[in-house]
C-alpha cells in the first residue's frame, strides 16, 4: 500500500514526538482516515523521508512520533530552471505541478509584454502562496523530498539577466539553432524560457537573445504555453538528465 506523504515546515529527527500542523492533521485524519497506531511519511524539503506513527488524535490536532529516516536519491542530476510566462489559473497550476514531477529545481514566473494575467502586489503574494502549495503537493505525490523554489513574479528582463552565466539558456523557436541532438552537456544547468499565452513579443525575444538565450527546435507544431515548457523539460531531461 502506498504511504501517505505530508509536508511540514520544521526540522525533524528520529525519536521526536510533535504536533502536526492543523491542515496536515486534518488531511491525515479526516481525509485519509488514519487512526492511532497507523503510519504516515513526513518530509520537510531536506531530501529525506521520515516514517512516523500517529500516537494521539484530537479534534483539531494529531501527535506523531518519528520512527525512522530515509535519504532519497531521486533528484535529477541536471539542474533545470523554468522561466515561465504567467498563465491563467488552472493552466499555471498544471505547469507547476507537472514541472515539479518532471524534476525542475526552480520556477520563475515572469511578466512579459503579452502576459494576460495582471497581478498587483496583494494578488501576487496570494498567487505565490498558492503556487508554492501546488509544488509542495506535487512533491508529496511524486516522491520528491526536495521542494523546487518558486520565486515572486519578475519582469522578463529581470529574470533573464539573473540567470547564471554558465547555464545553458534555451527558449523554444521553430527556427532555433539547436535541436535536441546538438545539445551538449550542461554542468551549470539548463534554463528554459517559455512565453505566456500570447507568446513572446519581438521585444521579449530581443531581451532573451541579449541575455544569451538560444533557440531550441522541438518539432514542427506550435505548442501552447501549458504544453511547451513540459515538453521541453521532458525532452531535455531525456537528452541530458535522468529520463534517458
Amino acid at each position: 500500500m502506498r504511504m501517505t506523504r505530508s509536508f511540514v515546515e520544521f526540522p525533524l529527527a528520529v525519536g521526536q514526538q510533535l504536533s502536526l500542523p492543523e491542515d496536515v492533521a486534518n488531511h491525515l485524519v479526516r481525509v485519509m482516515r488514519l487512526r492511532e497506531g497507523e503510519s504516515c511519511v513526513l518530509f520537510n524539503g531536506d531530501g529525506q523521508d521520515y516514517s512516523a506513527t500517529l500516537v494521539e488524535l484530537g479534534k483539531r490536532n494529531a501527535q506523531v512520533r518519528i520512527d525512522a529516516v530515509q535519504a532519497l536519491d531521486n533528484e535529477s542530476p541536471l539542474s533545470i530552471t523554468l522561466l515561465q510566462g504567467i498563465a491563467r489559473g488552472e493552466k499555471m497550476d498544471l505547469i507547476l505541478q507537472k514541472a515539479t514531477e518532471l524534476g525542475v529545481q526552480a520556477i520563475v514566473p515572469v511578466n512579459a509584454e503579452r502576459t494576460e494575467v495582471k497581478l498587483d502586489a496583494a494578488r501576487a503574494e496570494k498567487r505565490l502562496a498558492h503556487w508554492n502549495s501546488v509544488v509542495v503537493s506535487a512533491c508529496g505525490q511524486s516522491g520528491r523530498a526536495r521542494v523546487p523554489s518558486v520565486t515572486a513574479p519578475q519582469s522578463l528582463l529581470e529574470a533573464a539577466r539573473s540567470v547564471p552565466a554558465g547555464a545553458l539558456k534555451l527558449t523554444l523557436d521553430p527556427l532555433g539553432e539547436h535541436r535536441l541532438s546538438t545539445l551538449a552537456a550542461a554542468p551549470e544547468g539548463v534554463v528554459i524560457a517559455i512565453g505566456p499565452e500570447g507568446g513572446w513579443s519581438p521585444r521579449d525575444r530581443l531581451a532573451l537573445a541579449e541575455a544569451g538565450f538560444q533557440g531550441l527546435q522541438l518539432g514542427p507544431r506550435i505548442l501552447r504555453t501549458e504544453t511547451a515548457g513540459l515538453a521541453a523539460i521532458a525532452a531535455v531531461q531525456a537528452r541530458l538528465g535522468d529520463l534517458g
